[in-house]
């Protein structure tokens, strides 16, 4: 199953519930060398899910001092898909492994 990191939006129930139709289970994680952003949010459909026009955006530094704190959660393959029509297309999605050593996704800034 795949793990896809959340360090915004995708943590809340709203959000969760009517992109993946569920809630999610997820444990918390944190990513290193990379730090977050703000990133204006201009789709309506995403600012009407997430009542919020500013989004962080993780922005790759490779410092290994800089972390992002988020949760790691389990998704399946289709909902990963889901995941991806829910983001702008600001963000790429790409895998990473995490500071506990878990393999997971993260939504980055092209």
């Amino acid at each position: 199953m795949p793990h896809l990191f959340s360090y915004g939006t995708l943590q809340k129930e709203q959000v969760q519930l009517e992109t993946f139709g569920r809630l999610l289970t997820g444990e918390k994680e944190t990513l290193t060398g990379y730090r977050l952003k703000m990133l204006e949010i201009t789709d309506p459909e995403v600012l009407r899910k997430s009542h919020q026009k500013y989004h962080p955006i993780l922005e790759f530094s490779g410092n290994s001092k800089d972390e992002v704190e988020g949760i790691l959660f389990e998704i399946t393959e289709k909902e990963i898909l889901q995941a991806d029509e829910y983001e702008v297309d600001d963000y790429q999605r790409i895998e990473v492994v995490f500071k506990s050593g878990k393999k997971g996704f993260i939504y980055a800034g092209k």
